[in-house]
This record gives C-alpha cells, sequence and structure tokens, in this order.
C-alpha cells in the first residue's frame, strides 16, 4: 500500500522501507468524540497518528477546571513521551473532533525510534513542533483577549481537518480555552455578525478564512510558519 493514502502526514514522510516495518502493527481505528486517548500520569500503551479526527491535549486542575495546551490532527502523533522516554504525562489526550487515527502499539515505535534514523529525526522535529504550540498557547492564554483566542483556536481546528466545518459547543470550547462560557458566546456571536463564521446546533463553520486570520492575533502564525519551517512537507493547506 503507497504511504501516499494513510492521511496521517508523519506517516506519510517515512521512507518505504520504515513504512513497510511499521505497517502490519498499524490499526485504523474509530475516535469517537469525547474519548479519552490516555490520561494523565497514566502508563501510554500506543501512540496514535490522526487521519480524520483531532485530539486535544489538556491539562486539568483538582478543581476539575481545565485548559487546552495543543491540538493534534493529521499532522502529527499522538503520546510523544513514548518515545522521547517519559512513558507517561500529566496532560490528558481527549478526541476533540472525532473521525479516524492509526494506533502503533508502543514498543514499536520505540524500536523504529532508537534505529536512529529518518523516524527519529522525523518525531524529533515534531515534537518541537508541538512545544511551540504549546509554549504559544501559554501566552495567548494570558495575553489575549478571548475573541484572539477563539480566532487562533478556530484556524489551528481546521488547519487539521478535511473541511472547515466543526462539531462543538461553545461550553466544550470554552472548556479548552479555559474562560467562561460568556466570553466563547460573545466572540462567537461577533465573529458570525462580520460574516466570518456562522453557528447553529454546535456547528461552527467558517465562511472567510482570510478575515478569521486578519482577526486572529500572532499566536496562529507564529505556530504555522514554525511547524513549515519544521516540517516543510507538512504545512496546512
Amino acid at each position: 500500500m503507497p504511504t501516499s493514502v494513510t492521511n496521517n502526514q508523519l506517516l506519510d514522510a517515512l521512507s518505504a522501507a520504515e513504512f513497510k516495518r511499521l505497517r502490519p502493527r498499524l490499526e485504523l481505528i474509530d475516535m469517537p468524540l469525547g474519548e479519552v486517548v490516555y490520561e494523565s500520569g497514566r502508563h501510554i500503551e500506543y501512540v496514535y497518528f490522526p487521519t480524520t479526527c483531532i485530539v486535544s491535549l489538556l491539562y486539568v486542575l483538582e478543581n476539575g477546571a481545565s485548559a487546552e495546551i495543543a491540538v493534534v490532527g493529521h499532522e502529527g502523533v499522538v503520546g510523544i513521551s513514548i518515545f522521547m522516554g517519559g512513558e507517561t504525562t500529566p496532560s490528558r489526550a481527549v478526541v476533540q473532533s472525532e473521525g479516524k487515527a492509526y494506533r502503533l502499539p508502543g514498543p514499536a515505535m520505540k524500536e523504529e525510534f532508537t534505529r536512529g534514523r529518518a523516524m527519529q529525526h522525523l518525531m524529533l522535529r515534531y515534537t518541537q513542533s508541538l512545544i511551540t504550540q504549546m509554549a504559544q498557547t501559554a501566552v495567548c492564554n494570558r495575553h489575549h483577549s478571548v475573541d484572539q483566542q477563539l480566532c487562533r483556536w478556530l484556524l489551528l481546528s481546521i488547519d487539521r481537518l478535511p473541511s472547515p466545518e466543526i462539531t462543538m459547543t461553545q461550553e466544550l470550547i470554552a472548556n479548552m480555552l479555559g474562560v467562561r462560557r460568556e466570553g466563547v458566546t460573545e466572540a462567537a456571536g461577533k465573529l458570525q455578525k462580520a460574516g466570518v463564521i456562522s453557528y447553529r446546533r454546535g456547528h461552527i463553520k467558517v465562511l472567510d478564512r482570510p478575515k478569521l486570520e486578519k482577526m486572529s492575533c500572532e499566536c496562529y502564525e507564529v505556530v504555522r510558519l514554525e511547524t513549515a519551517r519544521l516540517l516543510p512537507l507538512m504545512a496546512p493547506h
């Protein structure tokens, strides 16, 4: 099977020999909305290469409050602590937009990573791009308005989806951003009034992407450019 049909850009970037070694261990699975891929502090058994789903990486406080630190879609992999040597992580991974992903057992991932060839190089560069996204998200959440945060979040999400449509309630978006629901309602209302999005019953459709980019803060562009620099074959379209 040619690697170009996996729909995950990391898998597609592997050499034919590397993909051939992994292929028997890869399993295409459903990723339903809200499913917890891994829990904080738990041993991670698999890595996941999303194809049509999006996974949110969240930090959850003792009181139950949470905030998203990064999103992973068809450009990446979920479970980097397996090949980085940590085995566990204090974050939680939850399916934000349902779809499918390839699942690979941790030992198979570590075996290929420790070969030290293209797979290792690719995964380290992806990890750097993910760290950039996490750092920029932290800065954005601290210094930018809810309106700008929502624009950034929408852009990052649609970059990782096959269409500019997102199924997500305002309450869930508020949980992702770590803000009050009222703030998201107000921000979404402004975007809808400006003709940037349409919002109806938990379905958001981006109607004017260029305008959405203008209304966003610089955080989205920083993440996009760094991802393109580190992984030039995998820049969002």
